[in-house]
């Protein structure tokens, strides 16, 4: 950059400025970043939310608390008339916390992901309108993500996802001993989280069955080398609580919690102890759903990332 080149500005707030600090990565990530997130979507990104046949959704609620959640449609449900427009022609699922949080100008962060080929791409947005036959999104920011650590699965839809169902649900603010049992042999979640200036964020997180610590109602989630933007862990630092959601593909049932973060830093003793972690980060629940039979599909495990399944 010579003298006289205009600075342009960051697309990281300071918590993700702050985490490639630490990570010793700020200087390169700023420079990918200008050049990879971007204030529209690029025709190759229009494209892929137009075929998949879900979507994963983060939002906030009224009282601070982040939330993910799946929406699912089918292939084309979402439809985008121009770059900077996303529309959703579904709504998230009777009792879901996502849906319920949804309004007009609130932010959202989206994340597509098509389990079959390892392809994701991300989106921070906020709600343009909401009525009862979808969403519409105006895109902050769109970006693609690589495809380490996605398992691949193969969809098949059980039933349309239109058809109206009356779908039964559980609150909990404790984790029993079947769902701490479920949580950990998943290989699959996805966390949301959010800045409280800089919008709402939502990601993949995955590895081999396993690799979530579960003691009590706490969760501890290795976090391996991936793009170095820190979007998650950089709102950890700015808000620290998370929206989890782990998807049961084998039964459609939905677990969706949310609770308070700590995070535990490459000196820990515990991230020390581990080959290939980086840091790591501790979910406390707060509280939680499970909706049962929310998604209209069901995927069959095809097999792990080979990143998954190094040491």
């Amino acid at each position: 950059m010579n003298a006289h080149s205009p600075q342009l500005p960051s697309p990281f707030h300071i918590g993700e400025q702050e985490a490639q600090s630490r990570a010793g990565s700020r200087d390169r990530t700023e420079m990918i970043g200008q050049r990879a997130i971007r204030s529209f979507m690029p025709d190759q990104h229009r494209t892929f939310f137009e075929h998949i046949p879900f979507v994963v959704l983060g939002s906030v609620d009224q009282d601070g608390w982040p939330w993910a959640s799946i929406i699912a449609g089918g292939s084309g449900f979402m439809t985008s008339p121009s770059e900077t427009s996303l529309e959703i022609n579904a709504l998230p699922v009777q009792h879901d916390p996502v849906g319920m949080s949804l309004a007009t100008g609130a932010p959202v962060g989206l994340l597509g992901i098509e389990l079959g080929t390892r392809r994701r791409n991300r989106m921070n947005a906020n709600v343009a309108a909401i009525s009862s036959g979808g969403i519409k999104l105006d895109v902050v920011q769109s970006f693609g993500n690589c495809p380490k650590y996605i398992q691949t699965y193969d969809i098949a839809f059980q039933r349309d996802p239109k058809a109206a169902v009356q779908l039964r649900s559980d609150t909990f603010d404790q984790l029993d001993q079947a769902t701490r049992a479920f949580i950990k042999q998943s290989d699959t979640f996805f966390v949301a989280s959010h800045a409280s200036n800089d919008g709402v964020d939502v990601s993949h997180r995955g590895g081999k069955a396993g690799f979530v610590d579960v003691e009590g109602n706490t969760l501890t989630i290795p976090d391996y080398a991936g793009n170095n933007f820190f979007n998650t862990i950089g709102n950890f630092l700015e808000t620290p609580k998370a929206g989890l959601l782990f998807p049961d593909f084998e039964t459609g049932d939905l677990l969706i919690l949310t609770g308070n973060i700590e995070m535990l830093w490459e000196d820990h003793p515990e991230v020390k102890s581990k080959e290939g972690v980086a840091r790591a980060w501790r979910f406390t629940l707060d509280h939680g759903i499970r909706i049962h039979d929310a998604l209209p599909f069901r995927a069959e495990f095809k097999e792990y990332s080979p990143y998954s399944l190094k040491p």
